[in-house]
């Protein structure tokens, strides 16, 4: 019955995706957290999401490539001139080390799982905007986002006051309640939604500008209530490090907007600071975050301790393979740690008192990754993996600070979407410390659709350049 019914819908999305392109490619931006709902083809493993992304593509390579009009992997083609095509060389580099690391893992059924929907069909979400949208429609790939956005969060609202829908039943309970919405867990919350509120903002901000009309204001007030409820739905999760990414860019979002809510931001920031300083329990509970000396802090350092032991002992340049970590690390790993709590003679106890040792071991599990954004990559890609990652994350940061140079200094539109889209990457920078913003089915697609939107306003940069020499 329910390959009877994905059939029905694909047969209506490749009815959609022939007919508007576009709206297929936005159905999938709306529809990221479908990677959830999962079916098999003949044993092979699929979901909703990869369903239309496959679809879509092949659509637009027949639609491309049946009148054979340009090649694109090397050139874009507009009107009359050719503009290089966004990360093009990166993207090509990409595919090889995950073929390389893909071949490390020994073509293993989960390897090849995870190559195809952490690599491959993010390029394909990557090329399909890109080539789409080339001349216009940013706007309207916001909006998806912002929907989506929308939908997780009115999920995750409903989760906190009824507490129903909650797999798990401790973060149902009232005492300990933390929301999912779609998603198997709370942090997977804050993974989607950071990114997505400081885009959100970049563009609230430009839509800011031209309220004139009552049916501006009205979706300048849907962005604003999606916002609210999704700072809330991140709080619900208790997902402390997306609160703490969502900060972090937030801040670096008021350093750069104007000189006036520079000023704002750095007052409020010192203001801030100073309080928590002076307020004890506010001081020791964001030393113990920001020193990793809580618990879940401590459970990341010895990860990152196993981790770094496996890389020595062998596998610093070709890392474990794509779904090799868990398997690498078992023999370096420690089945518990014994949590500190600060008090002097912490270690004397632990070692002669065995009630005290007892009530201050805290048993480990084996993770699926280290959950820190550079070992992250390190191990399922290399070291070559690690470092080209470090170079697209960089390439962004330049190219989203550049154009929106630009786009101040002309005065343009989309200068506030831009710096959204470059506070983003800050928000999962910063939250990748401590956890994995990358490998998963929707947030790989979502990183590469930032790269491919960053990569369009750069084509606009060069058109804009070209035009004024």
């Amino acid at each position: 019955m329910l390959e009877i019914l994905v059939a029905i819908l694909a047969i209506f999305y490749l009815i959609l995706a022939c007919y508007r392109l576009d709206w297929a490619v936005l159905m999938i931006i709306f529809g990221l957290p479908t990677y959830l709902l999962r079916f098999s083809v003949l044993g092979v493993p699929m979901t909703i999401l990869e369903t239309m992304i496959l679809i879509s593509f092949v659509v637009w390579l027949v639609k491309l490539f049946w009148p054979l009009k340009f090649n694109f992997i090397r050139y874009l083609k507009d009107r009359d001139q050719h503009l290089a095509y966004p990360f093009k060389y990166e993207i090509i580099l990409f595919l090889v080390i995950a073929l390389a690391a893909l071949a490390t893992a020994h073509f293993s059924p989960s390897a090849l799982g995870v190559f195809k929907a952490y690599f491959l069909e993010p390029l394909l979400v990557f090329i399909l905007v890109v080539n789409t949208f080339l001349k216009r429609g940013v706007n309207k790939i916001l909006w998806a986002l912002t929907l989506s956005a929308l939908a997780v969060s009115l999920l995750a609202i409903y989760q906190k006051i009824t507490g129903q829908l909650i797999p798990n039943e401790f973060w149902a309970n009232v005492e300990t309640r933390r929301v999912t919405s779609f998603f198997g867990f709370p942090n997977a919350v804050g993974l989607y939604l950071a990114p997505l509120i400081l885009v959100m903002m970049g563009f609230l901000g430009e839509r800011w500008k031209h309220l004139k009309s009552a049916k501006n204001i009205l979706k300048a007030g849907l962005i604003t209530v999606t916002i609210i409820l999704s700072l809330l739905a991140v709080y619900f999760a208790q997902s402390e490090g997306a609160l703490i990414g969502i900060a972090a860019a937030l801040f670096v979002y008021g350093v750069l907007v104007n000189r006036r809510i520079r000023v704002a931001t750095i007052v409020a920031t010192v203001a801030l600071t100073v309080g928590i300083i002076s307020y004890q329990p506010a001081f020791n509970y964001v030393k113990a975050k920001v020193t990793l000396n809580d618990l879940s802090g401590q459970i990341r350092k010895q990860q990152w301790i196993e981790t770094k032991k496996m890389l020595v002992a062998g596998n610093w340049f070709w890392g474990t393979g794509l779904s090799g970590y868990q398997a690498a690390i078992a023999p370096y790993h420690q089945e518990g740690i014994f949590v500190q709590t600060g008090e002097p003679n912490w270690l004397e106890m632990i070692r002669n008192d065995a009630s005290f040792r007892a009530a201050h071991w805290q048993p480990t599990e084996i993770y699926m990754y280290p959950h820190n954004i550079l070992l992250n990559f390190w191990t399922e890609l290399g070291l070559l993996g690690m470092i080209l990652m470090i170079w697209l994350m960089g390439k962004y940061f330049v190219w989203g600070l550049r154009i929106y140079s630009l786009q101040v200094k002309s005065k343009k539109n989309n200068r506030f979407v831009i710096l959204g889209l470059t506070t983003a990457m800050v928000a999962i920078v910063v939250h990748g410390l401590v956890d994995v913003p990358y490998f998963k089915n929707d947030l790989s697609v979502m990183f590469w659709l930032f790269l491919a939107l960053m990569g369009l306003f750069n084509i606009y940069r060069q058109k804009h350049l070209r035009n004024n020499n």
